[in-house]
């Protein structure tokens, strides 16, 4: 027993590391090099793939790189080939969970790139077919009574990973109206305000620090832009070259309404921005003003580093980070009786489940929903 578990997990990894590549179109992406610093190649087919054939962001690619890195290191170190680690994705997972420390969310997410790596390989013929096999395993509705299939007849097949570890889910922290007013008192320059202003309406931080002057129509009437939305709005654009991996998260544009606070926030950083000199020649919205190198554009980490340094200097009792500003908007849309269609749009997801983290009602709206139903129970027929 003790010999079988050594197998699946070494004691001695072979490091394989994550590496960024920067094309002459001056598109980047992540690769995976060995530890005599060649590409491996199958796994950059892959990440070539995720960038430029599906058109995932830099971010993604470095994501699924680090992944990558750590199933190459542990697969080099039992000599297997990579796709003959699915077979051992237990013993891998085990290594991860015990030999790295990671929690079990983390330990899914890892194995979920290896699948999609491993389905690559089969569609691309590079593994054999029946590796999806022992990745999946197959069911269908065939045996569900009548009601729940509905109208289907034709029995519908459902593919479930092999592998995966259980973890409770955590609801997605929110910050409170209380603790973004705090943070609004707590900045020193007009551009910290737009920035937890637009953050609290609903921006990614790659949206905001990606975010063009020609993006912001802050005006009644943009005709003359060549704009035809009505009224003070802003357009989230993914472009795909971007300096410092400012990024806009979805592939679809849209188009996100203002409201006067944000307006008046924007119109005194456009003052503070344009007595910089070294900023106006910069296209992007947000630029340094306040260190080296003056004038170039923000980077993503320091929206993180600007928000833990107000969350404390506000005195608040946690760390804000970007996404519970937007977490806090989404739950606002939704508590006011906003659509799901809504705050899909403004939230810029693909799908409508990729809301559910935000359905979480307020103890207030859930008490609202217990005393209508009383009222109607009560009501005469």
């Amino acid at each position: 027993m003790l010999a079988h578990v050594g197998r699946s997990v070494p004691a001695e990894v072979v490091m394989v590391k994550a590496f960024p590549v920067r094309l002459p179109s001056a598109q980047v992406y992540w690769t995976v090099l060995d530890e005599e610093l060649r590409v491996v190649a199958e796994v950059d087919e892959f990440l070539r793939h995720i960038r430029f054939g599906r058109g995932c962001a830099e971010s993604t690619t470095e994501a699924y790189a680090r992944a990558l890195a750590l199933y190459t290191s542990w697969c080099r170190s039992l000599r297997l080939d990579w796709w003959q680690g699915a077979h051992r994705l237990t013993g891998f997972m085990l290594w991860l969970r015990h030999g790295g420390t990671r929690g079990a969310s983390r330990v899914n997410a890892i194995v979920a790139v290896v699948r999609e790596l491993c389905k690559h390989g089969v569609a691309c013929g590079l593994a054999p077919a029946d590796l999806l096999g022992v990745l999946y395993e197959l069911s269908d509705d065939r045996w569900l009574p009548d009601e729940v299939r509905g109208e289907n007849v034709t029995p519908r097949a459902v593919a479930r990973a092999r592998h995966r570890l259980p973890h409770p889910e955590r609801q997605v922290d929110r910050a409170t109206q209380d603790e973004v007013v705090a943070l609004v008192g707590a900045c020193r320059s007009a551009r910290d305000r737009f920035i937890v202003l637009a953050l609290a309406r609903g921006l990614r931080r790659g949206e905001l620090v990606s975010l063009r002057r020609q993006d912001v129509h802050f005006m009644l009437d943009a005709s003359a832009l060549g704009c035809d939305v009505a009224q003070e709005h802003l357009h989230v654009v993914r472009r795909d070259v971007s300096p410092r991996k400012a990024f806009a998260k979805s592939r679809r544009e849209r188009t996100l309404p203002a409201d006067a606070l944000l307006v008046q926030a924007w119109d005194a950083y456009w003052w503070e921005r344009a007595a910089c000199r070294a900023a106006q020649p910069c296209d992007f919205v947000l630029v340094n003003l306040f260190r080296e190198p003056v004038g170039v554009p923000m980077r993503p980490g320091a929206i993180n580093e600007l928000l833990v340094a107000l969350s404390r200097r506000a005195g608040l009792e946690r760390l804000l980070h970007p996404h519970m500003l937007r977490h806090g908007f989404a739950s606002d849309v939704l508590d006011s009786g906003g659509a799901l269609d809504e705050a899909q749009y403004l939230l810029g997801h693909a799908r409508p489940d990729s809301l559910r983290p935000y359905l979480h009602p307020s103890l207030p709206r859930m008490r609202a929903a217990v005393d209508r139903t009383a009222a109607y129970r009560n009501s005469p027929s």
